[in-house]
């Protein structure tokens, strides 16, 4: 099954304690480059989410972010303690008073001393990761939906031009019947004018002809790039079809044509190799955003 390597997904949860989001986005890359932000609450399932994003999501640049906003704004208020704020503004005062100096600014001093100010540790209970759980995973199925989705567009884009590379086959070897001919008569013509037609070996003509002839054929680079196409369409069709599969098929059916260009010693087979090289680049392009 072919999968965009782009993709989108998204999930939210409320219920009476707060608001649960999960946003999954991701662009082309070779490897899994993950970035993923999540609250402090859950940071201690940050290796847990990864292994998940790694056994899920496979490859690209992928950003994971989730989000907790509960619903009673207390629930993250800092703690007073008002009993050590009273004995260390007691014994603050006694100082100021002994040394006859302002007490301006002696609450403020009196805060920032240690402990008297405490905040809660966020740490998220059981039953609030499992929602989180529950979110994260159906933003995943909704990612994966989105890049079964494209992945379907450029599966017909992708056999499409595999197919047109073919039928450029097909004009390469309708062209391919008056090469030899055009070839052969060529080099009498030039001996002929060089040496004189009476000076001419045949027989010596004929055998270096056939061996320039065997140089000039390109049944093996014609036989190989139809497999290379076919075994190419093949790959679309399977379940376990992956970018890096039908990449290294299009790099095979890139050095086929550059052989046959090559090799063509004729113009208008070369003009038919120059389109089927742009169709294998469009090829190519579109494989960068195959999973």
């Amino acid at each position: 099954m072919i999968k965009s390597m782009t993709g989108y997904g998204v999930a939210n949860f409320d219920d009476e304690r707060g608001h649960y989001a999960v946003e999954i986005k991701s662009l082309n890359s070779k490897f899994l480059e993950l970035n993923l932000k999540l609250p402090k609450a859950f940071s201690d399932k940050e290796l847990f989410l990864r292994n998940e994003c790694t056994r899920l999501l496979e490859r690209g640049k992928i950003s994971v972010s989730i989000t907790a906003e509960q619903d009673d704004p207390t629930s993250k208020a800092a703690t007073i303690n008002k009993a050590l704020l009273k004995h260390y503004f007691s014994e603050l005062k006694d100082i100021a008073d002994t040394l006859e100096t302002s007490h301006e600014n002696l609450l403020e001093t009196v805060l920032s001393l240690p402990e008297v100010i405490t905040y809660k540790e966020e740490k998220a209970d059981d039953k609030e990761w499992e929602k989180v759980h529950e979110v994260f995973l159906a933003a995943i199925k909704e990612f994966e939906q989105f890049r079964i989705d494209e992945g379907a567009v450029l599966k017909v884009d992708l056999a499409m031009r595999s197919n047109k590379l073919m039928e450029l086959l097909l004009q390469v070897e309708e062209k391919e019947t008056s090469r030899i001919p055009l070839i052969r008569e060529k080099i009498n013509h030039y001996l002929e004018e060089t040496v004189g037609k009476e000076n001419v070996d045949k027989n010596r003509f004929e055998q270096e002809l056939i061996y320039y002839i065997d140089k000039l054929d390109i049944t093996e680079e014609k036989v190989r790039l139809r497999s290379h196409c076919n075994y190419f369409i093949k790959a679309l069709e399977s379940e376990d079809a992956n970018g890096k599969k039908l990449a290294f098929i299009s790099q095979e059916m890139g050095r086929e044509i550059n052989t046959l260009g090559s090799k063509a010693n004729n113009a208008e087979i070369q003009q038919t190799v120059v389109q089927m090289k742009e169709e294998l680049e469009k090829i190519k392009e579109q494989l960068l955003n195959v999973l």
